[in-house]
């Protein structure tokens, strides 16, 4: 059985430059032998975590829209590509809503003290963090980085590795940048070797 890998799409625009590098990823991924499932998160019908705490008791969230079909999902992945660019110095906000209503894994794993990933799983599961940023600050990712740690310890996928463009605003268009495009081909395999690797040798 192949590999399964997520690539959430952060961006609002489903052509823009986040797209088309996270696609190369996927790209990358699938020529390691991964089977990849893109979401398209700004397209979900979701709503944000409304603090009811369900999930404190079960493994699902008492909210009924798009966030049911993706537990399992998040659940069962070998590994996670996230792509994002950064709005406000931070995560845009239809992909922070989804990053909260995984309250459900840290409930688990925090509160229950009962990982929704079983523990073999846990050891493989690895995360690739893609974003883009139109400002060229020292600063740029910092508040990205710190959530997606945070939701990739949640997750137990483990945050591997990265790829973080700045200038976007001067750049303009990802496709004049092809070195960039291959290194997210090239970060996107290797992610999809190191899952399979992992999971020969369990």
């Amino acid at each position: 059985m192949k590999p399964k890998i997520v690539a959430l799409l952060g961006s609002p625009l489903p052509e823009g430059n986040t797209s088309k590098i996270l696609k190369k990823a996927i790209e990358g991924a699938k020529k390691a032998g991964c089977e990849v499932i893109m979401v398209d998160v700004p397209s979900l019908e979701l709503s944000s975590c409304r603090e009811m705490y369900y999930c404190r008791e079960q493994k699902t969230c008492i909210m009924e829209d798009d966030m049911g079909p993706m537990y399992p999902l998040l659940k069962s992945m070998d590994g996670l590509i996230i792509a994002t660019p950064v709005m406000t110095m931070g995560v845009p906000g239809h992909l922070k809503s989804f990053i909260d209503r995984c309250q459900v894994f840290y409930c688990a794993k925090y509160e229950r003290k009962d990982s929704l990933i079983p523990k073999e799983k846990r050891k493989t599961r690895k995360t690739l963090l893609i974003s883009i940023s139109g400002m060229n600050l020292p600063n740029n990712f910092d508040g990205i980085k710190i959530t997606m740690q945070a939701f990739c310890d949640i997750l137990d996928c483990s945050l591997a590795d990265e790829l973080l463009i700045r200038d976007m605003d001067n750049k303009i268009d990802l496709d004049r940048y092809p070195d960039l495009m291959k290194e997210a081909f090239e970060k996107g395999f290797n992610l999809g070797t190191t899952i399979e690797k992992s999971l020969n040798q369990r």
